[in-house]
């Protein structure tokens, strides 16, 4: 048993009594082992992901849209809107997390304690779309509050956690709003999917007349192809080289997030750069590939969770 590990979260949750369901808490959240809630606090927003992207402020925020002075990790995710009643201050409840966090063993890589500090733009970034939003987190509290946030590290022998912890006073409404991402350190499963190989593909459109080809792999919100799409996009090469009568489109998938029209763009320039792939590095005549994105407006599962949303994300080949 890892003991070092244990007691630090013995630490932690020595900040205050164990966090148990409220009953104002959203439907199916809980704490995160590591830390428990501050009293008064109910959980409003809650996500849990075995293996994401994390991008955490370690410094100012002036641009929400700058990639500047933000830590990019990957692991087990879990981020977590809590609400506390508002005769607990900012400062009251950051500084109890500080504590509890130097206890554990955390070192603090970032720490702002005003909107100056902080930067404009750290409340526009906490409230985006990519990030669970507490209720009432938003335009409201731009200009004078109370704010503060702060990015903690600790490594051990199961690799690096990462806490991130962004406060504001909701004076209107008389309450403080917590929001709390934690990273840690986990493996990535990558035989949960597998390329088809080229007679599958050929089977599919036979049969349906159109077929997604999974392991074709983009950045989030570009159209750049990434290295490890190579074996999926051989055997798309495979398929066309063994039927040179066969002409496809190449049409492009996304989620729901974000707008229709830039979904539309980014949908259309990655069916574009696959064609544009299988020409040069495989010599498929261009004249047999005809790229389109069509955005969100064809899933094939729900947008409501992560899962379905991964499902959306493709490229599919459709019989022209």
């Amino acid at each position: 048993m890892n003991w070092k590990r244990i007691s630090g979260l013995v630490l932690v949750y020595g900040m205050l009594a164990a966090g148990a369901a409220h009953a104002d808490d959203v439907e199916g959240s809980s704490d995160h082992p590591l830390l428990s809630r501050f009293p008064t606090a109910t959980i409003r927003a809650y996500q849990v992901r075995n293996f994401d992207e994390a991008l955490l402020p370690s410094g100012r925020i002036d641009d929400a849209e700058a990639t500047e002075n933000l830590l990019k990790l990957e692991g087990r995710v879990t981020r977590i809107g809590y609400r506390i009643l508002a005769d607990h201050s900012v400062l009251e409840v950051m500084r109890n997390y500080e504590n509890a966090l130097s206890q554990a063993g955390f070192e603090t890589l970032f720490a702002c304690d005003s909107h100056e500090e902080c930067g404009v733009d750290m409340m526009a970034l906490i409230s985006n779309s990519g990030r669970v939003r507490p209720q009432g987190f938003g335009d409201a509290f731009f200009g004078e509050t109370a704010e503060r946030a702060l990015l903690a590290r600790r490594s051990g022998p199961d690799g690096e956690m990462h806490v991130f912890l962004h406060m504001v006073e909701d004076t209107s409404n008389k309450r403080t709003v917590l929001y709390q991402e934690i990273v840690e350190a986990a493996a990535l499963s990558t035989d949960q999917v597998k390329v088809l190989q080229a007679d599958e593909l050929k089977q599919s459109l036979d049969r349906l007349g159109h077929v997604a080809v999974s392991g074709v792999y983009f950045d989030t919100g570009k159209a750049e192809i990434k290295p490890e799409s190579d074996a999926a996009l051989g055997e798309m090469a495979a398929l066309l080289e063994a039927d040179a009568a066969l002409k496809v489109y190449v049409v492009g998938h996304t989620d729901n997030v974000g707008g229709l029209a830039a979904n539309m763009a980014l949908s259309e320039a990655r069916a574009a750069a696959v064609v544009e792939r299988l020409a040069a590095a495989h010599g498929i005549d261009e004249a047999r590939l005809s790229p389109h994105g069509v955005a969100s407006l064809a899933p094939v599962a729900s947008n409501a969770e992560e899962a379905g949303r991964a499902r959306n994300r493709r490229v599919e080949l459709v019989v022209q």
